[in-house]
């Protein structure tokens, strides 16, 4: 992949993907997630997201919606896990002004007391708007199951009592603690010559003073558990799944495969053709990895009438004992591996998450791999490796199972 790197002494890291574009997609990515929050303090991390964009030393809540917007950009940001990552895009001429944002933001917020208290509100109306939502709602919980006691099962979101108990403190304790500079990376896809742009990035970002701490970050244990919920719900709503492998293990590829092939992207995948094509049970189900940096999650989502449940579980647990017993054929793992390959080619009409996914993996790696480095890795997987996947990852031993269902009357 095409790229460029530069480093400044503070540890802060440029990365520039060339486009021909005129349209400019950058980002600030920060290796700091909800994980990374103290005991107590759930939500935290995303709750400083919000912050961020409130007052700065120099702007008005105002003034930072209004800087690219006024210019016809856009301006947003998200919290996972793991990341903090603020992301815009605009015209090719604005540059200057989106990198002068990014450093305002991050590094010069003033985390008024009367904008954290208005913001706990907005917060606490979000937590309430994803729990009326059920299919979201399970998938929070079910984490929270799968890493029992552990910071990687927290709702990104925190709780309604953890947020009301967060102080301007705790704020920038969280930022110094965890915001390293050389876990940082602003990441660019735009028309620009290089030393002109690392001239600009400069301009903005070497004056931050050097912040090398280390994340202490452990590895969770996990127990099979299921579990049964009684709600205010039409349908029933089921998770299943198990911890998974780290974004290190050579085992990654292979279940990304694996996934794919099960219940990933498009209308072809084995859930879908059996559950919902074949037997008419359910309109949602889908499987889902998600690889962080030292487990991962995998599961399967499907939402049905709380008559048809038992036999939509009873169906998927039939297609993972068949992936366990039964070695993929030459064909079918060809097919899938063209799949996924054209997906992920896809993808990169996305430049905006391109340019994110390329921040992360210089965070994660410390490098990009190129498309063709990508595709090799998926055409290296073989039918014995996805024969162990499935026997190591979909153990009926190791599965873990929520289901939302609705009260009796």
């Amino acid at each position: 992949m095409d790229y460029q790197v530069f480093t400044l002494p503070n540890g802060i890291r440029l990365l520039y993907k060339p486009s021909e574009s005129s349209i400019t997609h950058a980002c600030i990515v920060i290796n700091a997630g909800s994980r990374d929050e103290p005991e107590s303090k759930d939500g935290l991390a995303h709750f400083i997201e919000h912050l961020l964009f409130k007052r700065t030393e120099r702007r008005s809540t105002r003034q930072i919606l209004n800087y690219l917007e006024d210019i016809g950009g856009d301006l947003n940001a998200y919290t996972t896990k793991e990341y903090t990552c603020i992301h815009a895009s605009f015209l090719n001429p604005y540059l200057s002004r989106a990198l002068d944002l990014f450093e305002d933001l991050v590094f010069h917020s003033a985390f008024p007391v009367k904008e954290i208290e208005k913001e706990k509100s907005v917060i606490l109306d979000e937590i309430a708007s994803y729990q009326d939502q059920p299919e979201e709602a399970i998938q929070d919980d079910f984490e929270d199951m799968l890493f029992a006691g552990h910071a990687l099962g927290r709702n990104i979101l925190g709780t309604s009592e953890s947020v009301k108990g967060l102080h301007r403190e705790d704020v920038f304790s969280f930022l110094s603690s965890c915001y390293n500079t050389e876990e940082i990376v602003i990441g660019v896809s735009g028309n620009y010559d290089f030393k002109k742009l690392t001239r600009v990035f400069s301009k903005y970002y070497n004056g931050i003073p050097h912040n090398r701490i280390t994340l202490q970050r452990n590895a969770p244990q996990h127990k099979a558990e299921t579990k049964r919920v009684e709600k205010a719900i039409a349908q029933t709503h089921c998770v299943l799944g198990n911890q998974a492998y780290s974004i290190h293990h050579p085992h990654k590829t292979g279940l990304l495969l694996l996934n794919n092939i099960l219940g990933g992207s498009g209308m072809s995948s084995v859930l879908n053709l059996t559950i919902r094509e074949k037997y008419g049970i359910a309109y949602t189900i889908e499987s889902n990895y998600t690889p962080l940096s030292d487990s991962g999650i995998f599961s399967i989502y499907f939402g049905t009438d709380a008559e048809k449940a038992e036999k939509a579980l009873s169906l998927v647990n039939k297609q993972l004992k068949l992936l366990r017993e039964n070695k993929m054929t030459d064909l079918t793992l060809e097919r899938a591996k063209k799949k996924l390959n054209g997906l992920v080619a896809l993808a990169e009409d996305n430049r905006l998450g391109v340019i994110i996914a390329m921040a992360k993996s210089l965070i994660d790696y410390n490098k990009v791999d190129s498309l063709n480095e990508v595709f090799e890795k998926v055409n290296n997987v073989t039918s014995v490796q996805l024969l162990e996947i499935a026997n190591e990852i979909c153990s009926p031993a190791a599965m873990s199972t929520l289901m939302f269902e609705p009260e009796e009357d």
